[in-house]
């Protein structure tokens, strides 16, 4: 039987391996940004969310309002809601909805995917079993690179921090590759990110709800005007 507890352990294993590479370079970021250890690690086991993570760091580091901080987390995550809904109607009928709630708690993009690849319906072990491994590693990553981010020399530290734009790039590149419409969106994003950094007015705006304003504007105009077609998702 491949829809148990034992099953989710083992398709969660590479997941789990990436996890730890990404939030250990959260962690030292974190430690590099003067966020306390605890600090760091309580976020990440609370949140598992890299882009949202690395986002709310640079708005807490720039020194932005919770507003900021909640509307970033809100513009950013709002993929999970969707993917939660689809996801929801791939569990068994035993599943009940207080579990499905529950186990939202772990529906990253790589858990999500990996579920919705299985070809019958998963329940709730194979599902926890599957986002169990990804979590504690997520949280350990973090806890390493905290701890070492507080002895690694500074320059190192700070080398390290360029694997932020790096994880960012390797988010963006591969969904641009193939679709046409994405590459377009990100184009339209760098260039309102220029106008609002060299903008007398809008650089005034900070850097949280500059995120938000670029983020919402650049994702109406590419789902109005440059909409992924039927065909070329077919292709994929």
């Amino acid at each position: 039987m491949t829809n148990n507890f034992k099953s989710g352990l083992k398709d969660g294993i590479p997941i789990a391996l990436g996890y730890l590479s990404v939030s250990f370079t959260f962690g030292i970021l974190a430690a590099a940004s003067g966020l306390d250890a605890p600090i760091a690690i309580l976020i990440s086991m609370t949140n598992m969310t890299s882009a949202g993570q690395l986002a709310g760091l640079n708005i807490m580091m720039a020194g932005g309002g919770v507003i900021e901080l909640i509307l970033s987390q809100l513009v950013i995550n709002m993929r999970y809601a969707l993917m939660s809904i689809s996801l929801s109607q791939k569990f068994d009928s035993k599943t009940s909805r207080l579990k499905k709630s529950l186990l939202a708690f772990g529906n990253t993009d790589e858990v999500f995917a990996v579920s919705m690849s299985k070809k019958e319906d998963i329940n709730g072990k194979y599902f926890f079993g599957l986002m169990l491994l990804p979590y504690i590693f997520w949280s350990l990553g973090t806890i390493l690179g905290s701890l070492s981010g507080n002895i690694l020399p500074e320059s190192i530290i700070s080398a390290l921090s360029i694997a932020l734009y790096a994880m960012f790039i390797a988010i963006i590149i591969p969904p641009a590759k193939r679709y046409k419409s994405v590459a377009i969106v990100i184009l339209i994003s760098v260039g309102f990110s220029l106008i609002f950094k060299f903008s007398p007015l809008l650089s005034q705006i900070s850097s949280g709800f500059a995120v938000i304003i670029i983020s919402v504007v650049s994702c109406f105009i590419g789902a109005y005007f440059f909409p992924i077609n039927e065909e070329e998702s077919d292709n994929e």
